[in-house]
């Protein structure tokens, strides 16, 4: 059977000797090829996708043009939490598994989040914009910053990294609220975090971060409508997915003062064009490239759980697929 690695070139591991010996090790006899991907040579992809039993990739687009022609194709293993480029409704009318990974980056990512709260709050970005670019040694250029125990933090999408962030949040004294329409009102309540509606997190919070997965209801879900509403003019995070920002309306806000400061972690291009970015070059906004998972651990456990994954729906384990979100 052939297993095909495949996707842009800046979300591809950069080597793949580790998930080569995890799919050897459950999978013996499989042929394992890596494939660069680009939207220009889709023609290629597909041909490579043709024959292949099991795909690894984050971000290649597998639509119903992919499924048609991946006749072999029993399973789709992403090395990422999110499957989003994935058509679930086809994958499952033509039989094949997703398996995103889940579970391997929890506190990662919100040991990000609060890294971005804290420097933005705390103006690092604009006195290092200000010493570097102006060559003034001056604290009290930027805005005032508050205690951030003095502070809330309204959080969307409260699953596993949205309940870590407010855990976190809370140490460090703030008070937590949270929109989420999939969580009980007693599982928030025993964590101490109120859950409420959003436009009350918009009355409310001081900061706001996005962790919401990304489905069609919460596509453009941050807009100029909802940055208008945001009383407290928050800082404000997006560690969820790039597709829920409309980042002109973002940036307006930020020239209009309707928010202080962003944290970016992902933009609407997973690929973008960084270069006269209307996000980009400001004293008040942080853009990290889609890094928040990263480190040595989760790293290796992103690659580890991906590749079992294939194994262990193609030896005929589902139940030890550590994530299956469609029935097949």
């Amino acid at each position: 059977m052939k297993i095909l690695i495949s996707d842009y070139k800046d979300s591809m591991m950069p080597a793949h000797d580790y998930e080569t010996e995890v799919l050897k090790a459950g999978l013996p006899d499989a042929e394992i090829v890596v494939y660069e991907y680009t939207d220009e040579k889709r023609d290629e992809f597909l041909e490579q996708l043709k024959d292949a039993s099991a795909l690894l990739t984050a971000f290649t687009r597998i639509d119903k043009e992919a499924l048609d022609v991946a006749k072999e194709l029993r399973v789709v293993s992403m090395n990422a939490t999110g499957y989003d480029n994935v058509d679930l409704e086809e994958a499952t009318r033509h039989s094949v598994g997703v398996c995103p990974v889940g579970e391997y980056c929890t506190l990662d990512v919100a040991e990000h989040a609060i890294a971005l709260m804290l420097a933005l709050n705390k103006n690092l970005k604009a006195y290092t914009y200000d010493m570097e670019h102006n060559y003034q040694w001056k604290y009290d250029t930027p805005q005032v910053p508050r205690r951030i125990g003095d502070q809330v933090l309204g959080i969307f999408g409260f699953g596993k990294i949205g309940k870590r962030v407010a855990k976190l949040a809370q140490g460090l004294g703030m008070k937590v609220i949270a929109h989420d329409p999939y969580v009980d009102m007693e599982v928030a309540r025993a964590l101490d975090v109120e859950l409420v509606d959003k436009d009350e997190i918009f009355r409310r919070a001081d900061v706001i971060s996005n962790h919401m997965n990304l489905g069609k209801s919460n596509q453009s879900y941050f807009t100029a409508a909802e940055f208008a509403k945001m009383e407290r003019k928050p800082i404000f995070l997006n560690l969820g997915r790039g597709l829920s920002v409309n980042e002109a309306d973002l940036a307006d806000a930020l020239d209009r003062g309707l928010v202080r400061a962003a944290g970016l972690d992902v933009l609407f291009d997973e690929t973008p064009e960084l270069k006269g970015h209307i996000l980009a070059n400001r004293d008040n906004v942080i853009i990290t490239p889609h890094a928040a998972f990263y480190s040595e651990q989760s790293f290796i456990d992103m690659q580890r759980i991906s590749c079992e994954n294939i194994v262990n729906f193609l030896t005929g384990h589902k139940e030890k697929v550590f994530k299956l979100v469609n029935e097949v």
